[in-house]
C-alpha cells in the first residue's frame, strides 16, 4: 500500500515508518520541522528513512490546505496515519494558539482532504490526557472523558469528536488511538526518560514533581508501533449493537473506534528514574517538587478492547526499554 504518515520527523513518526517500509509499503511522510525540540534530531530522523527508495518527506504545514490537497492529489495514498500535533502539556500553558492552529485547524484540513480523495482509512493520534480529571483506574475506552486538565488534552478530545462527525457524516473510516507515555530511542528531548538520563550523566539535578508519587503507565515505542500498524490494518465498520442508549464511546454507528495504547502496568516516577539509575550506574541529584499545573497523578490503560478487536497488547518490561533507550543515546550522542 501507499500510506502517507503527517508528523514523519517526530518520534512515534519516525518509528513508524521504520515499520511500514520494512514490511514493504511506500510510504509519503508529511513534517513542517516545528522547531519546538531540536530540529537536527528529527533531520536526522528522516535522514536514515531516505535510505529507502520507498520514502519521500514532503516538507508541509497542516495549516497549508493548499499543499496538503496538492500533495494527496499527486500521492494518492491508500491509508493515512496522521501523528502529527503540538505536542506538551506544560507548553500549552505558554503557547495556546500552537495548539489550536496545529491540533485543531491542521487536524479539520487532515479530515476534509481525507474525505475529498476518498481515503480507506484515516488513524490518528490521540492521548491519555483526555481522561484529565477521572480517577478511576484502568482508564477505559467506555469512561466519559469530559474534564481535560489542559488545553493539550482539550484538542485531542476534540480531534476524537471531529472525526466522529466526519464517520457519522461521510463514512470515512476513523481510529482514535489513546497513546500511554511514549518512550524509547529516538525519543523526544522533553520526555522525562531523556530529561532525567540526560541531566543525570552530566551531574545536573532533576526535578521530581509530586515527590517521585506521580504514576505513568510507560510503553514501549515498539509497542506503540505495533498498536499502531495493526488497527491501521483494521478498517473499522460501523457497530451493530451500538444504539444511543448505549455507554459505548469507542465505538458507534458509523465506521469509528478509539483504542488504549499502554503498557497496561503503571510505573512510578520514583521506580522509573531508580531504573535509569541502575542502567546508567549513576545515582541523580534529585530536587522534590509539587505536582505541577496540568499534569495528572496517575496514569492506567484499560487495553481489553485492543486485544479482543486486533489481537494485540503491549508488554515490555521498563528495565528492557530503559536500557534500550540509554543504549541509543550513549551511541547518539557519545557519551
Amino acid at each position: 500500500m501507499k500510506i502517507l504518515v503527517t508528523g514523519a520527523a517526530g518520534f512515534i513518526g519516525f518509528h513508524v515508518c521504520q515499520a511500514l517500509l520494512s514490511r514493504g509499503d511506500n510510504v509519503v511522510g508529511l513534517d513542517n520541522f516545528n522547531p519546538y525540540y531540536d530540529v537536527s534530531l528529527k533531520r536526522a530522523r528522516i535522514d536514515l528513512l531516505k535510505s529507502d527508495q520507498r520514502f519521500q518527506i514532503l516538507e508541509l504545514d497542516l495549516k497549508d490546505q493548499v499543499g496538503i490537497n496538492q500533495a494527496f492529489s499527486k500521492e494518492r495514498p491508500q491509508r493515512v496515519i496522521h501523528l502529527a500535533a503540538q505536542a506538551g502539556v506544560r507548553y500549552s500553558l505558554t503557547n495556546p494558539y500552537a495548539y489550536g492552529e496545529s491540533n485543531l485547524t491542521g487536524f479539520l484540513n487532515i479530515l476534509e482532504i481525507c474525505r475529498q480523495h476518498k481515503v480507506e482509512h484515516l488513524v490518528y493520534a490521540s492521548s491519555s490526557s483526555v481522561y484529565g480529571a477521572n480517577t478511576k483506574t484502568p482508564f477505559s475506552t467506555d469512561d466519559k472523558v469530559d474534564h481535560p486538565l489542559s488545553l493539550y488534552a482539550a484538542t485531542k478530545k476534540a480531534n476524537e469528536l471531529m472525526a466522529h462527525s466526519y464517520s457519522h457524516l461521510f463514512a470515512l473510516p476513523t481510529t482514535g488511538l489513546r497513546f500511554f507515555t511514549v518512550y524509547g530511542p529516538w525519543g523526544r528531548p522533553d520526555m522525562a526518560v531523556y530529561i532525567f538520563t540526560k541531566a543525570i550523566l552530566e551531574d545536573q539535578p532533576i526535578q521530581v514533581f509530586n515527590h517521585g508519587k506521580m504514576q505513568r503507565d510507560m510503553t514501549y515505542i515498539d509497542d506503540i508501533v505495533e498498536g499502531v500498524i495493526r488497527t491501521c490494518d483494521h478498517v473499522p465498520t460501523p457497530n451493530p449493537q451500538w444504539n444511543a442508549q448505549s455507554s459505548d464511546s469507542s465505538s458507534s454507528s458509523a465506521p469509528y473506534r478509539i483504542y488504549n495504547i499502554g503498557n497496561n502496568n503503571p510505573v512510578e516516577l520514583g521506580q522509573m528514574i531508580s531504573t535509569i539509575e541502575n542502567v546508567l550506574g549513576k545515582t541523580a541529584q534529585k530536587t522534590f517538587l509539587e505536582m505541577q499545573p496540568g499534569d495528572v497523578p496517575a496514569t492506567y490503560a484499560d487495553v481489553e478492547s485492543l486485544v479482543q478487536n486486533v489481537g494485540f497488547q503491549p508488554n515490555t518490561p521498563i528495565e528492557v526499554g530503559i536500557s534500550r533507550f540509554v543504549e541509543w543515546y550513549r551511541n547518539y550522542y557519545r557519551c
